[in-house]
């Protein structure tokens, strides 16, 4: 992600970490039914809400990581939580492209709406796939636009901190999941199409899981 897009994301969001309204566009924590001792994640955390919530879920035997580039929604999280006296979360400010996990640690990655702001979204999806356990599962809440997005927004840094200028087609999304690894792609649900800002996009809920074994090719 370059620095102007973070700087962007992080100005936007960080103001809105106190707000009411909504910031996402789906509901991937309703459709993940993370369970006990799970190891879970949320890629781009915001206020924490679907971390806490997961963190019940999971137990004490269980653990919840919340990242986000916001510093504003990061304070805010870790506020609540210790507010809360929820013990089993961290969160931490870090880049999509490049996720402060191990490799194969996590059971379930969920996401709202977010990743739709990455530069590389192939590197993105590379890191859910490594993060993921052998059998691992993700569940993604996203926006598509149902053209290629005009190349004078499609780096316009602030268009892009508004959920909609990062957008890439339903082609390319799914083209670029397969890439990283997973096989399969099941769609939760998926909106009519809408406007926003300078393009027509859906929002969709996506599932898939890491492939629990995986054949190599000696060359």
């Amino acid at each position: 992600m370059t620095t102007q897009n973070i700087l962007k994301i992080s100005e936007r969001y960080s103001g809105l970490a106190e707000s009411a309204c909504c910031l996402s566009c789906g509901g991937a924590v309703n459709h993940a039914k993370a369970l006990p001792g799970e190891f879970c994640v949320d890629l781009g955390s915001g206020r924490g809400t679907d971390v806490l919530r997961m963190a019940e879920s999971v137990g004490a035997e269980g653990f919840v990581v919340g990242i986000d580039i916001a510093e504003g929604m990061i304070e805010k999280a870790r506020a609540t939580a210790k507010k809360l006296g929820v013990a089993n979360v961290r969160f931490e400010k870090a880049e999509l492209e490049d996720l402060p996990l191990e490799t194969n640690q996590a059971d379930l990655i969920i996401s709202n709406c977010v990743l739709n702001h990455a530069s590389d979204k192939g590197k993105v999806w590379k890191e859910i796939f490594r993060s993921l356990k052998p059998g691992g599962r993700f569940v993604i809440s996203d926006i598509y636009s149902l053209q290629a997005v005009p190349a004078e927004f499609k780096n316009d840094s602030a268009a892009i901190a508004e959920c909609w200028a990062g957008s890439d087609t339903r082609e390319q999304y799914l083209a670029t999941i397969l890439h990283a690894g997973f096989p399969e792609i099941d769609i939760i649900e998926e909106s009519k199409p809408y406007s926003k800002g300078k393009v027509e996009v859906c929002s969709w809920t996506i599932a898939g899981v890491k492939p629990s074994t995986q054949k190599y090719c000696c060359c």
